[in-house]
């Protein structure tokens, strides 16, 4: 029997080998974004699957995306693929040109600027809401589990990634947690834009040390229904990230 598209984006999200630390049992391993949720059209798995090979560094800025490889690893038609490189162009992660196809986007330092003043002023906005609802109570035990799962990742320089990932959970868990839909909806669509950022602004052992001691400061800032200090806490954490990013990639230049 054919093995389906669906079944083969899942088999290729689940080639993928475990790290040396995940394998010791050190931290939980993140499921793939390419296998989660079930519920998506088969253009929405691919870009999720290619998303994914991105900000792993499978694919590097300026690298072309082929089609045709794509379509021929997961026996689809072309269309399916081009549909899923649509959808990366919005999110920032390719840009299509005339005649060459889809290309991977370069990092740059404006757009770190640039986008992660608009999370900062979001973030904030988003942890207020969140310190001021009561549904914290219900929040917090998740919250303060994601937190010490941090900084069990901060204490090993070898977990930079679980680090990262983790981050991404947390957020997630406040773009749910927060009573407002609509900048819920802002946050998610910027998730993917700002994901090679963040890991870029996170990637050494001592932005990741200051980066969990804000989130610890904002968990008791949520448990103490504090709004104002959250979204202080929120802005500068997103605002730091930025200034690590953007100081690495002017050093690249």
């Amino acid at each position: 029997m054919a093995t389906s598209p669906v079944r083969r984006l899942r088999a290729a999200a689940l080639r993928v080998e475990p790290r040396a630390s995940e394998q010791a049992g050190n931290v939980p391993r993140t499921p793939p974004a390419a296998i989660e949720p079930l519920t998506r059209s088969l253009p929405e798995q691919i870009a999720a699957h290619l998303a994914a090979r991105i900000l792993a560094a499978a694919y590097t800025p300026g690298e072309r995306v082929r089609e045709e490889q794509v379509a021929a690893e997961f026996a689809v038609s072309r269309g399916p693929v081009r549909e899923a490189l649509r959808l990366l162009e919005k999110d920032g992660l390719v840009t299509i040109v005339p005649r060459r196809g889809a290309m991977v986007t370069d990092l740059s330092v404006d757009e770190v600027r640039e986008i992660f003043e608009i999370r900062a002023v979001l973030n904030g906005l988003r942890d207020r809401s969140v310190a001021e609802s009561e549904r914290r109570t219900q929040l917090l035990p998740l919250l303060e589990a994601e937190v010490a799962r941090l900084a069990r990742c901060a204490r090993s320089s070898e977990l930079g990634e679980q680090y990262v990932d983790t981050v991404l959970q947390i957020n997630r868990l406040l773009n749910r947690a927060t009573p407002n839909r609509r900048l819920s909806n802002y946050l998610s669509s910027l998730e993917q834009q700002t994901a090679r950022y963040s890991r870029l602004g996170l990637s050494t052992p001592e932005r990741r040390r200051q980066s969990v001691q804000r989130w610890q400061k904002l968990v008791k800032a949520i448990r103490a229904g504090n709004g104002e200090e959250a979204e202080r806490i929120a802005r500068e954490r997103v605002l730091e990230s930025r200034d690590a990013a953007a100081r690495l990639l002017s050093a690249r230049r």
